[in-house]
């Protein structure tokens, strides 16, 4: 799976992802990214907020909450100086990992139809 090209993980997610626009969430905007950007190893706050470029501290922490809530990730805490934290999935998290993929394979073939449908849904009301 690590070396097919559907499901390669991009160190920063591209800023006009249009993921707000798919018409499936997984657990709120942000949390398929988050599953992505840990897909393939433990990740520090400020590496996933670098990755994902949009997303703002308080969201972010949010998002973890309600993963790490859920069980779809684990907060690491290292005993170190200065102390560390790293977020890595489980294996219910990376369960999602081929919902996701589903779901990007989908937008890569309808995104275009999907957009259209809104613009004329639009402009007809």
């Amino acid at each position: 799976m690590a070396g097919d090209e559907t499901t390669a993980r991009p160190e920063r997610i591209h800023p006009a992802c249009p993921s707000a626009a798919f018409p499936f969430q997984l657990g709120g905007k942000w949390m398929g990214m988050v599953i992505l950007c840990l897909a393939d190893r433990p990740r520090r706050f400020t590496e996933l907020r670098e990755a994902m470029g949009g997303v703002t501290a308080k969201v972010l922490s949010q998002t973890l909450r309600d993963m790490v809530r859920d069980g779809l990730a684990v907060r690491l805490d290292f005993e170190e100086n200065p102390p560390r934290v790293e977020y890595e999935l489980t294996a219910l998290g990376s369960s999602l990992i081929e919902v996701i993929d589903a779901v990007r394979a989908w937008s890569e073939r309808h995104l275009d139809e999907l957009l259209r449908a809104r613009e004329s849904s639009t402009t007809a009301v």
